[in-house]
């Protein structure tokens, strides 16, 4: 078993990766995973290298949520979907070392199942996760069911995708949100929107399974920004802050020095327009997806109606931040106005990222 170092940039995996696959989505690749049988059955490691993203002090937390999803999906009967995660990082994640998924069978019945998974570089654990999986149409005919209504916005545009673009997936913001109306709005009471999407198809060979760990992906990339711009906090509040961020780089060779100043500079002129204009609509990292809930209608099965390859609407707002810490909710409807994932995390250390 051999290491693998990708140049330039040294990002490892264990395994020499395979080909991208044209059939998928950009986001599929990005999140496959292969597995460990040497270690055990349900033993997983990333299959491609892992983001860093410039300036954060570890890899996209995004990535680890989705990947350690995907593992335990492997590990599941195809009827059974995920309806809740409960995730904790513990270390932020290396991205010159391999991540090893374990997961854990704590239950499987007949109507739910419950997994584990530790994410782990260096033997200790990185990140843990507690999923709850529901096997479709078991909830019986009889149902008591209520839902969050989707707030009224514009529709997305149908953007050219640029040539340079890397992400694997895509945003519009909603330039109409209410954020600021006025000095006397209550914080809590702001809202960020955007429409989020993967860019290209996912492949029918991903299933229902493909979707889900594509929006757990998106999902963990907006939560951090938020309780810092409703306060209207920017990133970069000086030239001083900017060099502080270049110096903080993991892996500074990593790119051109030029094109780091360059990025850094046009991320605080663009946080700087967004707080003249009252919009403050932020796509910042942050570090922990604590749930994701499932809709139960008269569908095959509620999740269906969550296409992370179509517009999905975000909605953030933040009821509570204080003691270093922030509360974030994410609610998100599909394009047809169906409410079908809610998430939660509690921010901490916000001036870390704010400097």
């Amino acid at each position: 078993m051999a290491l693998v170092f990708i140049s330039p940039r040294l990002l490892v995996t264990i395994f020499e990766p395979p080909p991208l696959d044209p059939s998928k989505a950009a986001i599929e690749n990005v999140l496959e995973l292969t597995p460990i049988s040497d270690i055990g059955p349900d033993v997983f490691t990333n299959t491609r290298p892992l983001w860093h993203p410039p300036g954060a002090r570890g890899i996209y937390g995004g990535a680890v949520i989705a990947q350690c999803l995907s593992a335990a999906q492997l590990t599941v009967p195809d009827n059974f979907f995920v309806h809740s995660m409960h995730c904790y990082f513990v270390l932020a994640g290396d991205s010159e070392i391999p991540i090893v998924y374990h997961v854990e069978r704590v239950r499987t019945g007949r109507s739910y199942a419950t997994r584990t998974v530790q994410a782990r570089q260096r033997g200790r654990p990185i990140f843990t996760t507690t999923l709850s999986f529901n096997a479709a149409n078991s909830g019986g005919k009889r149902k008591v069911e209520h839902d969050s209504k989707m707030p009224d916005a514009p529709p997305p545009k149908e953007l050219p995708t640029p040539p340079e673009a890397r992400s694997p997936f895509e945003s519009q913001r909603l330039d109409d949100s209410p954020l600021l109306i006025s000095d006397d709005t209550n914080i809590e009471d702001r809202k960020l929107r955007q429409w989020i999407r993967t860019r290209g198809k996912i492949s029918q060979a991903g299933g229902h399974q493909a979707h889900l760990s594509a929006f757990a992906y998106m999902s963990d990339s907006y939560f951090i920004g938020t309780v810092a711009r409703l306060h209207q906090i920017p990133r970069f509040s000086s030239p001083a802050a900017l060099q502080r961020a270049l110096k903080a780089l993991k892996n500074p060779s990593d790119l051109d020095s030029e094109a780091l100043s360059r990025y850094f500079k046009e991320l605080a002129d663009e946080e700087a327009a967004e707080i003249r204009a009252g919009t403050l609509n932020g796509t910042l990292t942050a570090n922990r997806l604590s749930s994701i809930m499932k809709r139960n209608d008269s569908r095959e099965i509620g999740m269906i109606a969550l296409r992370a390859d179509d517009w999905l609407l975000v909605s953030m707002d933040s009821p509570w931040a204080g003691e270093g810490r922030g509360l974030v909710t994410q609610k998100v409807w599909s394009r047809e106005g169906v409410h079908v994932a809610t998430c939660i995390q509690e921010v901490f250390s916000i001036f870390d990222f704010y400097l």
